[in-house]
């Protein structure tokens, strides 16, 4: 009896001690993440809750929203033309960017491959503009496109060949939103090529290896070897390309401000206009909040389309 009794009392310390040390554990936990979960309540989930609450007023800004209208700004916003044509030039954006700019950055991250002499450098050069920051990539290619063929190169290039003259690619409706994809590419072609040969990179050799010594021609081992071995970074690299595009602002704000005649308006370039520069916060704060459903949707039906098939493979 008495040896029973202390094998009672040894298994309920026992479990009185994992008890405590998983209660332990979880307030570890707990404190390790308090400040992240601060940090990310005060600034990404109150200023969201926020934004919802004022786009229920018409609010300049100053003083306490007490003007109440409901859902008018929602009702605006799906009336206004100019805010229908932002939503698609930032679709045209991310089609182009997933027909031209993600192929163009595959292809070459193929072609450099594993044992190209010198691949270190052309992974940073092409790299070196995603360094860059956005205002300072504006900045720049804002002098590159100057109509002024004294002062901007692009047209001084222009002018030296028969035939071709300077084009005011900024200042042309018909050219203004090709040449700020083209400042895109530039700046985020390198961002998805690394992207891609850390994939190709993760693929073991012995399986390139085996594939060579059964024949395998060079097209055959891209087409049925390394792209589908590549589809999660694919995945990830469409996921990423997509978000930036319906966000894009900063590029389309320094170099063209929507313009001209709202030809290059995005998202965000009319939220920024109605909030900071016309200041009808309410009215902004509803735009903000379609931005964020837009990209919210689009997030869901990734999750839910293609994400699994990471899980699978």
């Amino acid at each position: 009896m008495k040896k029973n009794s202390f094998n009672q009392d040894v298994q309920t310390l026992a479990q009185k001690t994992g008890s405590a040390q998983r209660l332990q554990d979880r307030m570890t936990i707990v404190l390790f993440l308090l400040p992240a979960l601060v940090f990310f309540s005060i600034f990404l989930v109150y200023p969201v809750f926020r934004s919802v609450y004022y786009s229920l007023f018409s609010w300049k800004g100053f003083g306490p929203a007490v003007d109440f209208i409901g859902l008018n700004n929602f009702k605006r916003i799906l009336t206004d033309w100019i805010f229908l044509k932002a939503v698609g030039h930032g679709m045209l954006i991310v089609v182009l960017s997933l027909s031209i700019q993600l192929p163009l950055s595959l292809a070459l991250a193929l072609m450099i491959g594993r044992n190209l002499r010198g691949r270190a450098f052309f992974r940073t050069i092409f790299f070196m503009p995603y360094v860059l920051s956005e205002v300072i990539t504006g900045i720049m290619w804002l002098i590159l496109f100057n109509p002024d063929p004294k002062r901007g190169f692009i047209n001084a290039i222009l002018t030296l060949i028969p035939g071709l003259k300077a084009q005011p690619w900024l200042g042309d409706i018909r050219t203004v939103l090709l040449a700020i994809f083209v400042v895109l590419t530039w700046k985020f072609f390198g961002f998805h090529m690394l992207l891609y040969i850390a994939g190709l990179q993760n693929i073991p050799l012995e399986i390139e290896e085996a594939a060579l010594i059964d024949g395998v021609s060079k097209r055959q081992m891209i087409t049925y070897i390394k792209i589908p071995l590549l589809g999660s970074t694919i995945r990830t690299s469409v996921y990423l390309s997509v978000l930036g595009s319906l966000q894009v602002f900063a590029l389309v704000w320094i170099m063209t401000k929507g313009g001209p005649v709202n030809a290059s308006e995005v998202m965000s370039t009319y939220m920024y206009r109605f909030s900071f520069v016309r200041f009808e916060l309410g009215y902004g704060s509803a735009v903000a909040i379609m931005m964020l459903l837009i990209s919210l949707v689009f997030s869901l039906a990734y999750l839910r389309l293609v994400r699994p098939a990471d899980y699978l493979s």
